[in-house]
C-alpha cells in the first residue's frame, strides 16, 4: 500500500501503532509519525490534525497517549490546540528546527538543498568561534575526550555508527571545551546536524575522502592552544563537509 491513503492522511492512519510498540512508546512513536507527515507537507499550515477520538480508535492506542503526542509536537511548535477548533499545524516559522528530534524528522524526509545549507551556515558561524575559544580554555578532560573520539572514528570509520557516534562525541567534547555556556547549549543541536548531514551524504555510497585527518586537525590546533589555527582548521573542517554534501546531491540529481 501506498503511504498516503487516498484522504491525503499519510500513513499516521494505517496501521494501529500497539502492533508494533509497547503502551509506555506509544505517545513517541505517534508523535514521531504526525511529525515526519507534516515535514512532509501531509498536514499542512493552517490543516486540522484528526481528532483524539478518531485517532484513539483507529490507532487502538489510550487518548492518552494521543494527548501525550500532540503535547510533544507543541513543545516543538509544530502545531497548537484551540478549544473547538482542535489541532491545527502551525507555521513553519514557528518551528523549533533545531530540535534534535525534528532534525532527524527532517532527514526522514527529503530535505531541500536550502535547508542544508542553512545548517552548514550556522556551522560555519558557530564551530570556528567555538573551536577558538576552546584552544583558550579546554581543560585535560576535553582533551582526552576529543582524542579518545578521533581513535574510535579512525578504527570504526564514519561507515558504521560506532563512528558516526565518536565524530558526535568528539563535536560534543569541542563544544564544551569552549567554555561558554550559550554555545555549548547549542551542542546537541550541532551534534544533531552533524550525524544527520553525515547519514545523509553516505546514502548512495560511502565517503571517498577520509574526515578524521581534518578532526586531528582541529584537535591539534585545540591542543597547542593556537587560538588562530583552531578557527581555520574548523573552518577547513566544516566546508569540506559541506562541498562532501553536495556532491552527494549532485549525484541524486
Amino acid at each position: 500500500m501506498n503511504a498516503y491513503d487516498k484522504r491525503g492522511r499519510g500513513d499516521i492512519l494505517e496501521t494501529p501503532l500497539r502492533h508494533h510498540l509497547g503502551q509506555g512508546r506509544l505517545h513517541g512513536a505517534l508523535a514521531h509519525r504526525l511529525g515526519v507527515d507534516i515535514l512532509r507537507g501531509v498536514y499542512r499550515q493552517g490543516q486540522t490534525l484528526p481528532n483524539e477520538m478518531e485517532s484513539s480508535s483507529t490507532l487502538e492506542i489510550s487518548r492518552s497517549a494521543y494527548r501525550e503526542a500532540i503535547r510533544i509536537l507543541a513543545a516543538k511548535g509544530m502545531v497548537e490546540s484551540r478549544p473547538k477548533t482542535g489541532t491545527r499545524v502551525t507555521a513553519r516559522t514557528r518551528w523549533n528546527i533545531l530540535d534534535p528530534e525534528v532534525l532527524g524528522w527532517m532527514f526522514e524526509t527529503e530535505p531541500s538543498e536550502k535547508f542544508i545549507l542553512d545548517l552548514f551556515e550556522l556551522r560555519l558561524i558557530t564551530e570556528p568561534t567555538a573551536a577558538a575559544f576552546a584552544a583558550q580554555r579546554r581543560q585535560p578532560a576535553h582533551i582526552e575526550a576529543m582524542d579518545h573520539a578521533l581513535i574510535v572514528m579512525a578504527q570504526q570509520t564514519l561507515a558504521t555508527e560506532a563512528g558516526r557516534q565518536a565524530d558526535l562525541d568528539f563535536h560534543d567534547a569541542l563544544m564544551q571545551a569552549s567554555g561558554n555556556e550559550a554555545l555549548a547549549s547549542l551542542s546537541s543541536s550541532i551534534g544533531a546536524a552533524v550525524t544527520w548531514s553525515t547519514r545523509y551524504k553516505q546514502r548512495t555510497a560511502a565517503l571517498d575522502r577520509d574526515p578524521v585527518p581534518d578532526h586531528r586537525a582541529v584537535f591539534e590546533a585545540i591542543a597547542r592552544g593556537d587560538e588562530g589555527d583552531a578557527r581555520w582548521t574548523m573552518e577547513s573542517l566544516v566546508r569540506l563537509a559541506l562541498r562532501d554534501t553536495q556532491r552527494s546531491m549532485e549525484k541524486l540529481s
